[in-house]
């Protein structure tokens, strides 16, 4: 027996931007069309309806969803489910067909990729919806994408659904438009884009706090080099990697200092009008993430739920965590795109994964709103790229293909590249040591804007930011945040009208050798670097940089004594 066509009325009713694009849509009647949305904005709805459509007019007979992983596969048969859609999840590539009692099925690309020919067959038994979620997976290899491009191009519609941005590299996704500009660059076309300022603005989704957090790392090279750097600073790729990495060490001290900071956050949510809040730590491999859970277990005195992407059991543990009120998950990448657990609220962002692409689908796990005021805190380190990216979260991307977009941000340095393959982070490890690291927090980012906080961490100040209200609108929270920054400021010059003007930090007192010099000079300049950052308002990093060019030289981490000593001078001078 044949499963029954769906009901239109079955559908929960649609946000303004899906019916707008349904309409769009139904206009159109293309065999293609790509909406691209927002992490959170409701894409799954928008395209079940319009699979509910063409299956009740007759214009298709069957339906088929592309899915990245495995979990997501069982995501969507639900979701379909619910509207009256029967979807086949347990589908494998030896399945001739699905059950008659299955209006169509749900794949991977994965499986896509491994047999192409499998998936045409099917294709052209029936009139065929494909519904190809996050798209931009198929450029993920040159199999997936020609898998996909043989598979479907006998399908009679089409529909791609991602959230933004695109890919970072030249492989053109299957089905997508581009058109030429005038820069000669060819750029991907939607048909329908509902961006995250969008969404923000119609309640649809949750403003975002970041909280950045920087320290004191120290390292070991390969060669035996001991090195020390304040998270942030302008560095070279491969030290910024170095103390990214070392900051994110279970075994170091900035890792604990940030979990125990974002469980602050997380308990003012629950008892600030979100009892049911969540929170999630992302982590760069399986071992961190163990790690990570045996801290969250020693700083909270409660476990947390671990999922592993290679874990049979790894669905279930989300369909449990979702459901429940238990405090913290630690994912590697499963959660990090299209997992739908809406209580989560709080994130600690602890990979060293960089590009656009990763970072937006990671954020998005925290933005999707349930009520008025709901609002998402997301603990990063204070690494200039990843504070340029929590700066752009509203921007609109596109697929660029050329090398112009290296121009536009999109350039993969080292530890993007080493990113796409766990077992890569260990290349990385193989050439330094972690020896330590602190946490203090930096800035905090909301709606583009930084705010500093002219604090280290435990004091007041930090607590004020992480006791913010829990249910707040995004007018609210600049409001706050700005009154923060205001009172911070008075404060700051109460404080030195009180002083006296030509205190300075006092000198080291006599290192025995040249490494304990440079030490203290350091800890000396970093002094006298966030005391400028207190009365100035302006990031560490900008000050190190600005020190950079009046002196010369390498970054500090890098910089000889006389280098040192003489930004130490100058900037007593500022």
């Amino acid at each position: 027996m044949a499963a029954s066509p769906p009901s239109i009325d079955s559908f929960p009713a649609l946000r303004a931007w899906q019916r707008k694009a349904l309409v769009e849509y139904l206009r159109r009647r293309s065999d293609d069309f790509l909406a691209v949305a927002t992490p959170g904005a409701g894409k799954t709805t928008f395209a079940l309806r319009i699979a509910a459509e063409l299956l009740v007019d007759g214009t298709v007979e069957a339906i088929t969803v592309v899915a990245p992983t495995e979990h997501l596969k069982t995501q969507w048969a639900a979701a379909a489910a619910r509207v009256g859609i029967q979807l086949d999840a347990s589908f494998r590539n030896s399945d001739l067909h699905s059950s008659a009692d299955f209006h169509g099925a749900v794949v991977t690309y994965a499986q896509v990729g491994m047999a192409p020919q499998v998936h045409r067959r099917r294709t052209m038994t029936r009139r065929t919806l494909v519904i190809l979620d996050e798209i931009h997976h198929a450029g993920d290899s040159r199999s997936w994408g020609d898998g996909v491009k043989a598979a479907f191009e006998p399908a009679v519609r089409r529909l791609m659904l991602t959230g933004t941005p695109f890919r970072s590299d030249d492989n053109p996704i299957p089905f997508v438009a581009y058109e030429r500009g005038g820069d000669g660059l060819q750029r991907s076309r939607a048909d329908s884009v509902y961006g995250y300022s969008h969404a923000l603005r119609d309640g649809v989704v949750r403003p975002v706090i970041f909280l950045a957090y920087s320290g004191e790392t120290r390292w070991r090279t390969s060669a035996g080099d001991e090195l020390a750097a304040r998270l942030g600073e302008p560095m070279t790729q491969e030290l910024i990697g170095q103390a990214w990495r070392t900051a994110l060490d279970p075994a170091g001290d900035w890792m604990p200092q940030v979990l125990r900071a974002a469980d602050a956050r997380l308990q003012v949510l629950r008892t600030g009008g979100m009892a049911d809040a969540g929170g999630l730590v992302i982590a760069s491999d399986q071992q961190a993430a163990r790690a990570y859970a045996r801290l969250i277990e020693r700083v909270t005195g409660e476990k947390a739920v671990v999922v592993l992407s290679d874990d049979d059991g790894a669905s279930a543990r989300i369909a449990a965590f979702s459901a429940s009120d238990q405090r913290w998950m630690v994912a590697v990448r499963m959660v990090s795109e299209g997992v739908d657990i809406p209580r989560l609220a709080v994130g600690v962002y602890a990979t060293s994964a960089s590009t656009p692409l990763f970072f937006a689908q990671a954020i998005g796990r925290f933005v999707r709103a349930r009520r008025p005021g709901e609002t998402a805190s997301v603990f990063v380190p204070s690494v200039p790229h990843l504070l340029g990216l929590a700066s752009e979260l509203e921007a609109q991307r596109d697929h660029v293909l050329g090398e112009a977009k290296k121009r536009e941000g999109f350039d993969d340095d080292l530890l993007e590249r080493a990113q796409r393959n766990e077992q890569a982070s260990g290349e990385l490890e193989k050439r330094f040591e972690a020896l330590s690291a602190t946490a203090e927090l930096d800035q905090v980012i909301f709606d583009g804007t930084s705010f500093g906080t002219a604090a280290q961490a435990g004091t007041p100040e930090e607590e004020e930011y992480l006791g913010l209200p829990g249910l707040l609108t995004a007018d609210q929270v600049a409001v706050l945040l700005n009154k923060r920054q205001a009172e911070q400021l008075a404060a700051q010059r109460r404080r030195r009208s009180q002083e006296e003007p030509a205190q300075t930090p006092p000198q080291p007192a006599g290192p025995r050798s040249a490494g304990e010099r440079r030490v203290a000079l350091r800890r000396q300049l970093n002094a006298l670097v966030a005391a400028r950052h207190h009365s100035t308002g302006l990031p560490h990093g900008k000050i190190h940089a600005e020190l950079r060019r009046m002196c010369g030289g390498p970054p500090s981490a890098q910089a000889t004594i006389e280098q040192l000593e003489e930004r130490i001078a100058t900037v007593q001078t500022l």
